[in-house]
């Protein structure tokens, strides 16, 4: 799982600095413009980036599965070449998926504009601007491309399903909490990751408008990134210690001065 978490902290960080620096630069210098090559490299990164985190989180899944109701058999399933194996895959795969998107994307004429409405280069807004014919291929690639991650994400719901059929079995209190503590920090980190890609690309035109359109590509984009070590951080005991001694002497010192430095 150690193995796991680091290259899904690589993604992250990677999703991060690929979005943030840009857009904090622009409204730092008061500008709002990208060079069409950065704007095509901006988005390889992304995507390359999101759908490695997405593998990851799939095969984090599997991991979480295996331990819990194969837990004999995990040294063979899971020996560090398997581990190896797996991880390239999820980079792989996500290095072919953005290619294919950003080649096709930016192969399309651009016949409204250059103007997005977005503080990234996102797949959606460059089909907005590009010709109504002109975009039916990267639509056709988009649907191929929802259909394979339909098929993680259905992989996800049944491994969790036998989860927690394996779990409920658990003659001891304890073992039960014990085997839910380390299934829902990875839960919870799926569940705000897809529902927020979700509904940014599948709302319904009816209700978009540009407003929810950036609040939306923060959720799925920024947030999930950035709470993914929090969350994670929550199951180290040594780190809730030392943040609850943290935040009980700040308390008890700030009932006599009015600043404490922790």
């Amino acid at each position: 799982m150690f193995f796991f978490l680091l290259n899904l902290a690589l993604s992250d960080l990677g999703s991060i600095c690929t979005t943030v620096p840009k857009a904090m630069h622009n409204s730092l210098w008061d500008t709002s413009t990208i060079s069409y090559s950065g704007c095509a490299a901006q988005m390889f990164l992304f995507l390359f980036f999101i759908s490695a985190e997405f593998f990851l989180l799939t095969i984090m899944c599997y991991d979480r599965y295996v331990s819990i109701c194969k837990p004999l058999h995990y040294g063979t399933l899971l020996g560090s070449r398997a581990c190896a194996h797996m991880a390239v895959a999820a980079w792989a795969s996500a290095f072919l998926n953005a290619l294919l998107h950003t080649a096709n994307t930016f192969s399309l004429p651009l016949c409204h504009g250059n103007a997005l409405g977005q503080f990234f280069c996102d797949i959606p807004q460059i089909l907005r601007l590009s010709c109504y014919k002109s975009y039916l291929r990267e639509l056709g690639l988009i649907v191929v491309s929802a259909f394979f991650l339909f098929g993680c994400f259905v992989f996800i719901v049944f491994s969790y399903v036998q989860i927690f059929r394996a779990v409920l079995r658990i003659p001891s209190e304890q073992g039960r909490h014990k085997a839910f503590s380390t299934c829902l920090p990875h839960l919870a980190v799926v569940s705000l990751f897809v529902s927020t890609g979700i509904f940014s690309y599948l709302k319904p035109p009816s209700i978009s408008s540009p407003s929810l359109d950036l609040t939306l590509s923060v959720l799925y984009s920024v947030v999930p990134p950035a709470l993914n070590p929090l969350i994670y951080s929550l199951r180290n005991q040594e780190l809730k210690d030392g943040m609850r001694k943290m935040m009980t002497g700040c308390f008890s010192e700030g009932l006599k001065y009015p600043f404490c430095i922790a």
